[in-house]
């Protein structure tokens, strides 16, 4: 028995043709979903990092499209904010991606790979393993992200940094995690059975 797992395809395989248009289209396609996500918001007064339902959008996409369109979508979508205001608050430009958010666009290429990976592998088709990648992306996202803002915007207070680009959002992020843990699942269900198989 191998410990690998063979790689499926995911949801979006299975109801989209196999096409560069189609590609094209589902990167296009996911990158937009994240720029009206981020559009979504919310500010907790003193916290400089707003709530936003830019991490489910992340997740759901890298979970939809796979681990290579997924990333591609999140790097469409980085380069987008630099000349068009996708970017939360409809903030744009360098001094965005450079500044106290910037680590955590920076954490959606890598947590939209690491999610399209795991649905890859099957993951997307089970909620309590889609909620794993999930929890496991929005790891990701904050692993990278909370540097980022204890140096730009903490004075290297990597404490503050925590209080400010962490912590607020564990349980937030636990609410989307659960609701998104259920959705691909909930496709899939429905394309078997439309499907047949």
């Amino acid at each position: 028995m191998s410990l690998t797992l063979a790689v499926k395809p995911t949801i979006v395989d299975r109801v989209v043709p196999n096409s560069l248009a189609a590609d094209i289209a589902l990167v296009v396609g996911g990158a937009s979903l994240t720029a009206l996500a981020a559009q979504l918001q919310f500010m907790v007064p003193g916290n400089p990092v707003p709530f936003t339902f830019q991490t489910m959008a992340v997740l759901l996409t890298g979970a939809a499209l796979g681990s290579t369109r997924g990333a591609i979508s999140m790097a469409l979508y980085a380069l987008a904010g630099l000349i068009l205001p996708v970017y939360s608050q409809g903030s744009q430009g360098i001094s965005v991606l450079l500044g106290a958010t910037g680590g955590y666009i920076f954490g959606f290429i890598v947590a939209a790979a690491l999610v399209g990976f795991l649905a890859e592998r099957k993951f997307s088709s089970n909620v309590l393993k889609m909620f794993v990648a999930y929890v496991l992306g929005s790891a990701v996202i904050y692993a990278v992200g909370v540097p980022v803002l204890a140096v730009v915007a903490a004075g290297g207070n990597f404490s503050k940094a925590l209080e400010w680009g962490l912590y607020p959002f564990l349980a937030w992020d636990a609410v989307k995690a659960v609701v998104a843990g259920g959705l691909l699942p909930s496709a899939w269900a429905l394309v078997r059975k439309v499907k047949g198989n």
